[in-house]
């Protein structure tokens, strides 16, 4: 919701050096925020690199970009 990550595309290369299409799924995690701006618990799903610019930024920024992007929190 935060950063806008999507998963990566790539190739699994064997021992023999046969290639196969493969995804790189980004780790998403589901954590709850308090927002006391709002007196309020909010549920964001993350990147782990969004947890760690939530802890950085501060919830209240955090929430207001992901707002700017049109998500509904």
């Amino acid at each position: 919701m935060l950063t806008g990550a999507r998963p990566g595309f790539g190739n699994t290369i064997s021992h023999s050096h046969r290639r196969h299409s493969r995804r790189f799924d980004p780790n998403i995690q589901s954590k709850r925020y308090w927002l006391p701006a709002e007196g309020r618990h909010v549920r964001l799903r993350l990147s782990t690199k969004g947890i760690k610019t939530v802890d950085t930024i501060g919830i209240e920024a955090a929430v207001a970009r992901i707002r700017a992007r049109g998500v509904k929190v």
